[in-house]
């Protein structure tokens, strides 16, 4: 069994605020996001959600919209959260689903 990374805990934490605080420029009739508890969950104007959790045991951070999942570790060579499968970083991915959802150009 792996050593627990000590730093798991605050880095994750401190990735869920950034993108709490950047979800938060966005129009409230557009999108509301909410942290609470180490979950993310952004819900759109029509109701759907985007759930982006910590997953400690794991020491990744999950995130699932729709009938999709993805799940990011962090690597320290390029200090980012990364998609397990290669599906790209946390905030781009969440970007991508943001955009869609909206239906409109955004940058997270």
């Amino acid at each position: 069994m792996a050593t627990p990374d000590p730093s798991y805990q605050q880095r994750a934490e401190v990735c869920l605020q950034d993108l709490l605080a950047r979800l938060d420029a966005f129009d409230p009739d557009e999108l509301e996001a909410d942290l609470s508890g180490g979950v993310l969950r952004i819900t759109f104007a029509d109701g759907r959600n985007c759930i982006v959790n910590r997953q400690a045991a794991a020491e990744q951070i999950w995130m699932a919209e729709g009938a999709t999942a993805w799940h990011f570790a962090f690597d320290p060579a390029q200090q980012a959260w990364q998609d397990t499968k290669g599906r790209g970083e946390l905030r781009h991915v969440l970007g991508e689903v943001v955009r869609r959802r909206l239906q409109r150009d955004v940058a997270l």
